[in-house]
Parts: C-alpha cells; sequence; structure tokens
C-alpha cells in the first residue's frame, strides 16, 4: 500500500527535469511558507505575549533535524509518497494508512482556516465585517473547489509565483516595521508562565508543516544527494529570517495589542505607509489564500482516491484516481466536510484559533509519525539520528500541549484501524 501526498503544505510540484538548487529551495520553501503566517503572529502573541518568540525559536531549532532526515530519507528512497512512505517502510501499511487518514482529516480544517484568514483580510479592508469575511472565505473554497472539479490545475510557475509573492510582502512587512519597534513591548516578556509558550508552540506548528516537501523533490534532481542538503539549508534560512523577523516586529511595533487583531500584516504595514496598504495587504491575502486552498483540495482529493484505490478507505473514493483523471468523489467528500465545519464556525461552534489549532495537531501527530520511521531508517547513533530523536521528543511535547484536541488524530486513527480490520474480516 502506497499513501500519497502527507502535507497540507506540501503539494508535488509539476516534473521538472535536472532541478537545480535555486529552483529546488524555492519550490521547498514555498511547500512551507503558507497563508497561516498572515494571522498566526497574533494567535501565538494572544497565547504568550513576548514570550511567543521562544516558541518560534524552538520550533525552528526542531525544523533543522526534521527538514534534514527528510531530506536523507528523500534522497534515499525517492518517492512521491513522502512521510507516509517512509512509514509504510518502516511499520507497515497500517501506519501508513493513518498517516493518511491524518493528512485527509486535517485537510477540511485547514481549508476552512486559511479561507478564514484570506476573507478577514478583505472584510477587514472593505468594512465588511464578520458575515463578509464569511462570505469571502466561503466564495473562495467554492471557486478552489469547481476548479479542482473541471480539472484545471494551476501550474507550477504560478505556485511558485504565490509562494514568492508572500516571503517578498512578508519581507516588506518586516523591514518597513523594524524602525518602529520598541523595546517596552517586550516586558513584562513572560506573563503567562512557561506553560503559555508549549500553548504558542500547538498552534504555531501550522506554519511548519511542508519539510517533506524535499522528498517529494527527490527524484527531480540529477544529485539528490548533493542538492537537497543545499536545498534544505537555503529553505531554513529563508524560513527563519521571515518568521523571526516578523514574530519580532509584530509584538515590538503592536505590543498587547498584536493579540488583539486578526489582521496583523495589514496592522503593520498601515502604521509604516499608510492606509494605501490595507488593500494591498487584502488582495494578496485573497490571491494567496485561493492558491494555497486551490493546492490544499487537489493534493489532498488525490490523496483520498489513492486510499480508496488501495483499500485504506472506502472504494467509492478510488474513482478518477487514474492518470489525467479527476477524484471527484473525493472532492465532493472534502467539500461537504468543508461545508459543514464552515457552518460550524460561522454559527459559533469554531473560531479560528481552535481550527488552527486542530489543524496542527494533525499535522504534528504527521510529523510525529515521519520522525519515528526516520529513526527506524536513519543508521543509528548518528549526529543526525540523535537530532531527529531530540526533535521527535519536541513534537511530543508540542502534542501535549494540544489537550483535548489530541482527540482527533486518536479518532482518526480508530477509525482508520476499524475500517481496516472490517475490511479484512469481509475479504
Amino acid at each position: 500500500m502506497t499513501v500519497q501526498q502527507t502535507s497540507l503544505s506540501a503539494v508535488r510540484p509539476p516534473h521538472v527535469r535536472r532541478l537545480g538548487v535555486g529552483g529546488g529551495t524555492a519550490l521547498c520553501a514555498g511547500a512551507v511558507l503558507g497563508p497561516g503566517v498572515l494571522t498566526l503572529p497574533s494567535l501565538a502573541a494572544a497565547a504568550a505575549g513576548p514570550a511567543s518568540l521562544l516558541a518560534w525559536i524552538l520550533l525552528l531549532a526542531m525544523c533543522v533535524p526534521v527538514a534534514a532526515s527528510f531530506a536523507a530519507l528523500g534522497a534515499r528512497h525517492p518517492d512521491g509518497g513522502g512521510v507516509a512512505t517512509y512509514v509504510h517502510r518502516a511499520m507497515g501499511p497500517r501506519a501508513a494508512a493513518t498517516v493518511g487518514w491524518w493528512f485527509y482529516g486535517a485537510v477540511p480544517i485547514g481549508v476552512v482556516s486559511a479561507a478564514w484568514i484570506g476573507g478577514t483580510y478583505v472584510a477587514d479592508a472593505a468594512g465588511w465585517g464578520e458575515a463578509g469575511a464569511a462570505v469571502v472565505g466561503g466564495l473562495v473554497i467554492a471557486g478552489a473547489l469547481a476548479s479542482n472539479a473541471v480539472g484545471l490545475r494551476m501550474s507550477g510557475r504560478v505556485q511558485l509565483l504565490l509562494g514568492a509573492g508572500l516571503a517578498a510582502v512578508l519581507l516588506c512587512t518586516v523591514l518597513a516595521s523594524a524602525p518602529r519597534v520598541s523595546a517596552a513591548h517586550f516586558t513584562p516578556f513572560l506573563p503567562g508562565g512557561w506553560s503559555s509558550v508549549g500553548s504558542a508552540a500547538s498552534v504555531l506548528f501550522f506554519a511548519f508543516a511542508g519539510w517533506e516537501a524535499a522528498s517529494h523533490l527527490s527524484g527531480e534532481f540529477a544529485d539528490p544527494a548533493r542538492d537537497l542538503p543545499k536545498v534544505t539549508r537555503n529553505t531554513l534560512l529563508t524560513i527563519t529570517v521571515l518568521y523571526l523577523g516578523l514574530a519580532v516586529v509584530t509584538i515590538g511595533v503592536l505590543g498587547p495589542a498584536a493579540a488583539d487583531t486578526d489582521t496583523p500584516l495589514t496592522v503593520l504595514l498601515t502604521r509604516s505607509v499608510g492606509a494605501a496598504a490595507r488593500p494591498v495587504a487584502a488582495v494578496a491575502a485573497l490571491f494567496l489564500t485561493f492558491g494555497a486552498v486551490n493546492s490544499y483540495l487537489a493534493g489532498a482529493s488525490r490523496l483520498g482516491a489513492a486510499l480508496g484505490r488501495d483499500g485504506a478507505a472506502p472504494r467509492a473514493l478510488a474513482k478518477g484516481c487514474g492518470p489525467g483523471e479527476v477524484p471527484r468523489r473525493s472532492l465532493a467528500a472534502l467539500g461537504c466536510a468543508c461545508a459543514l465545519l464552515g457552518v460550524a464556525a460561522g454559527f459559533g461552534g469554531a473560531d479560528l484559533d481552535l481550527l488552527m489549532r486542530a489543524t496542527a495537531t494533525c499535522l504534528a501527530a504527521v510529523t510525529l509519525a515521519g520522525l519515528g520511521a526516520a529513526l527506524v531508517l536513519l543508521e543509528r547513533r548518528t549526529w543526525l539520528w540523535w537530532g531527529v530523536l531530540g526533535s521527535a521528543v519536541l513534537t511530543t511535547g508540542v502534542l501535549a500541549f494540544s489537550g483535548a484536541l489530541l482527540l482527533l488524530p486518536l479518532v482518526l486513527a480508530v477509525a482508520s484501524f476499524v475500517f481496516l480490520t472490517a475490511r479484512r474480516l469481509r475479504a
């Protein structure tokens, strides 16, 4: 059994012959960066205040062995299945199926979260309020579902442009806001105690999914063993500069007010360059959100079809999994789940913070499974193996701060086990 596409952020790139370090870095950085970063600095500030910087640093440090191990496994076992392929090799098909269910279950939550972010930025610029944000978010999801249903796919160049656009917006925000940073806004540094740092890390994990993108790219390099480490280092440097820079200016410029806004980039740019930045930030957020939602649904619908084809999910989902076909049944299942979640959120059943924490919990479970596989497949007692072990411990700690949301991956794992057991008994 092969389970494909296991990252909310990692969309398998188009076929590129002899991919270079520059192009590989652009694709990998684009997979890690996502629309969540447009609001996560505020959510983290609400959880831990200035100490949320420690959560950013902690997760960035954890990324080093995670990225290095996925790059090493991608070089040794080139395959489009990513983490699920490694889990299959290390732990067997049932564990790989569970990873697939975790990702498939996380996508509708992540899609609603991303659409909500885009809708909030547009509504903030237009003065439409929460109802306007919900309408815009719904239109984003509907447009992405329609695009995928008719078989339209965003080209690799468009995806790269969207990723480059997000990086440019973040960098401009950091540079424009840096002169306004005030040291007074960093005190008191730890208002919520040390546990608040763990709470901030549990929601920030949303911004750190996608490192298995390196494994999806491995077959496209002329020399994966030589180029993947360089791509990984370049991507780590890029996200470190952007994430830490954004976190510092959000706290340093906005202070306690950072926790009170859902559109921190708009607020930062407005204070730095004036009101003209408001529509610019809204348009950028809308395009980035649509691109992310479209990619999420494209990858997840094919994953659902692959799970159905391989017997890890209902066979009905398998229709449309062939080359050039459109997995409309899997897409419809995702669309129904998005609609139900969107309606529940609209009537107060969930807020953006809760949705992003739920998505991050499932993604952290996927990452932990990948790290477990790396501990089995990589050479033991090397510096990389010990680094993976340390990251696995940190990821477990982040998961512990998810609290009741741990029920989500647990329920999905039980559902996967029950389905596979029932299918075997019927057979």
